[in-house]
């Protein structure tokens, strides 16, 4: 019997007769159980199997008659209702996986964005931690990289410094990738050794 807490039970139980038919427990021109007797093996009540038998009848999987019960139809269109409900999971599944990991992305930027923010405290108190204070540098008119990717020029093995942010229209982008362009008025956040920010400065602010 399928567990699916997405599917009501009469889907869940024409799910499972369509399964048999295809394992060939029932074979095509058999004659299954009546309804009686599939709600008491369900634990069911008989209207819930009626919708059941409805899903596959609509289907051409099952057929049912009057007093002499329900004969099988066909196995490929058993096999066809159950892909049908398998593909179904997977976009399920596949959007319940992109929520999950939506959710643990905004988590680790709200945390690297805290970190961030405590550093920068830190800063303000102890003096010799320039290799963990993020510097602050304006992307002005002057940079020849405005529209270029941070991979593409090549930015830390110019300046040694790492870009952990960049600060764009009252946004801050967390630990920015490689794809990530340089626009006209980013804030870039880098951190490194006392060099870095001389370096970086003079990278960025090349006259074109």
């Amino acid at each position: 019997m399928y567990d699916n807490s997405s599917m009501s039970k009469y889907e869940e139980i024409a799910l499972d007769i369509a399964n048999m038919i295809y394992k060939e427990d029932f074979k095509e021109g058999d004659r299954i159980h009546g309804r009686s007797t599939l709600a008491g093996m369900y634990n069911v009540s008989p209207e819930t199997v009626r919708r059941a038998i409805k899903l596959l009848e609509d289907v051409d999987v099952v057929k049912s008659f009057r007093g002499s019960g329900i004969k099988v139809l066909s196995k490929d269109n058993a096999f066809k209702y159950i892909n049908k409900y398998k593909n179904i999971e997977s976009v399920a599944s596949y959007k319940a996986t992109l929520q999950s990991l939506l959710e643990q992305r905004n988590e680790l930027e709200d945390e690297v964005l805290a970190t961030i923010d405590k550093i920068i405290d830190y800063s303000s108190i102890y003096s010799n931690t320039t290799a963990i204070t993020p510097y602050e540098i304006e992307v002005t008119e002057k940079c020849t990289f405005i529209g270029e990717s941070i991979g593409h020029v090549n930015f830390w093995q110019h300046t040694g410094g790492t870009i952990v942010g960049i600060r764009r229209n009252n946004e801050t982008i967390l630990s920015p990738g490689p794809i990530t362009t340089f626009e006209l008025g980013d804030v870039v956040l880098v951190i490194g050794d006392e060099k870095v920010y001389d370096a970086v400065r003079l990278f960025l602010e090349k006259e074109k």
